[in-house]
């Protein structure tokens, strides 16, 4: 992949943190959901620090990224960087607020999660690619899960319940 020698280690710690948030999105969707919030939430907030202080960075990822990705960065994106990325960082902290929620606004965020992670994916090392579809997939489990059905502040007693289980005799 281009660029895997510039970045190899933040790619390592991003495909790390990727199977960790697979992992605990298979364990307890509830906790998968803080993650991803927090996630989403960081990067919202890193997105618009960064395009309003040195919005040409974001044209770094055209090196990195498959050739119709690259065409569309060095072109159409870099004429419109700031109001893109703004638009994407409300995006991506209208996913994390969502991950906090419960029901619908659950659904509705992991399905941005999954689209968003997939959309970023062909940004190869750029997006730490396998990273977004590892976590694509945490976030399919979400939203499969049963981590949808209360206020993520709730994460004490969904926790609890999760010990419990963990506690309980097994019998066969």
């Amino acid at each position: 992949m281009k660029g895997l020698d510039l970045y190899f280690l933040p790619w390592i710690f991003s495909n790390l943190a990727g199977l960790l948030i697979l992992f605990a999105a298979w364990k307890n969707p509830k906790i998968g959901r803080f993650v991803f919030a927090l996630l989403f939430g960081w990067a919202a907030w890193k997105n618009l620090t960064v395009v309003y202080q040195t919005p040409d960075l974001y044209i770094e990822f055209a090196f990195l990224a498959i050739p119709l990705y690259h065409d569309l960065i060095l072109g159409w994106f870099a004429d419109h960087i700031t109001p893109v990325v703004t638009i994407i960082a409300i995006g991506q902290a209208l996913i994390a607020f969502g991950m906090f929620m419960k029901g619908y606004w659950v659904k509705i965020a992991a399905v941005g999660a999954i689209v968003f992670l997939i959309a970023v994916s062909p940004l190869g090392v750029g997006s730490a690619f396998p990273f977004p579809i590892v976590a694509a997939f945490a976030a399919y489990l979400i939203l499969k899960g049963q981590g949808e059905t209360s206020y993520l502040w709730s994460l004490k007693k969904s926790m609890e319940k999760t010990s419990k289980i963990e506690k309980e005799p097994h019998h066969t």
